[in-house]
């Protein structure tokens, strides 16, 4: 298939897979809510309910499995043969860019919560005020609905976010928009630097958070560019696993004050730029050695396979 049918294809199945991964899940869900209770649970008072919280996030559990980590899946053997090679998961880079790239994600905060509040400030022109008012709107939606799934009791309501938040959304999210997408548009445009920045994009606007749209997109630019420097799928998955478990533990920490809610506002104001200054530069560093641990494994393999005997 040409790189532009792949891509109508992978949405597609996207589509198909969610849509029996959710039926399903209604199916399963009936004897345990009842169907009285699965159609309250869709309401806005349904929401405010503990029952419609459980019933929520089931069904976000559901939903981020059928359309992040099965569709990639089944696309790579389509596509492939062989998922698992097609997706890069049975390739591992070193240990030191694996502790680059979470690290590089920890001293990123200043600098992604400064772009942020950039972001934010975003004012549209008086003729698109109909649509800066929705985008507003959706974004206090999902705000509220995010703020009702991280607000748990108990070690227990920690430990499902982060495998609801941290670790589908990582898993799934890297093997859909960078093992899948990415691949597609580096096969299109013929450069994977386009491939990278244009699947970045759809990943930041997936989300339909508007006035957290670039610092998104350049997370997921720097994921790609983890895909592309060692080779493997591993490395964007920690990078992202690391930064979603930060926000859901940092969240939890913060509501039962443990610590002070004054770490989300690192970055930001203009007394705080010297800590931006230092979180660019210390980012910058982290991807440079990570780039340079990769050309050295490239050559470290180019010449292992030099000094194999010829078979011909």
């Amino acid at each position: 298939m040409k790189p532009f049918a792949q891509l109508m294809f992978s949405l597609f199945i996207m589509v198909i897979s969610v849509l029996v991964f959710v039926l399903l899940a209604i199916v399963v869900a009936i004897p345990f809510f009842g169907m009285a209770g699965l159609m309250s649970g869709l309401t806005p008072a349904g929401m405010e309910t503990a029952e419609g919280m459980v019933f929520l996030k089931y069904f976000q559990v559901v939903q981020s499995i059928g359309l992040f980590v099965v569709s990639p899946l089944i696309l790579g053997w389509l596509y492939h043969g062989n998922f698992i090679e097609y997706l890069q998961l049975n390739r591992t880079t070193n240990f030191t860019s694996y502790l680059y790239a979470g690290l590089s994600i920890l001293v990123l905060i200043p600098l992604i919560n400064y772009i942020g509040e950039i972001n934010s400030q975003m004012k549209l022109p008086t003729s698109l005020a109909g649509l800066e008012n929705w985008m507003r709107t959706m974004e206090e939606t999902t705000k509220v609905l995010t703020d009702k799934f991280m607000k748990v009791e108990g070690l227990s309501g920690l430990l499902f976010n982060i495998f609801m938040i941290a670790v589908l959304p990582a898993l799934g999210e890297e093997l859909m928009f960078r093992g899948v997408f990415q691949r597609i548009f580096t096969n299109m445009t013929k450069n994977y630097h386009w491939g990278i920045w244009i699947a970045a994009i759809i990943f930041s606007g997936f989300h339909v958070q508007f006035y957290g749209f670039i610092p998104r997109l350049l997370l997921g630019a720097m994921f790609g560019y983890l895909l592309v420097w060692t080779g493997t799928i591993w490395a964007p998955i920690l990078a992202h696993f690391v930064n979603n478990t930060m926000g859901v533990v940092g969240y939890y920490l913060i509501d039962k004050g443990f610590i002070s809610n004054d770490i989300e506002q690192w970055g930001m104001g203009k007394e705080q730029f010297p800590l931006v200054l230092f979180s660019l530069v210390a980012t910058g560093l982290l991807l440079f050695l990570i780039y340079r641990n990769s050309l050295k494994t490239k050559m470290h393999n180019h010449e292992i396979d030099s000094q194999l005997p010829r078979m011909d």
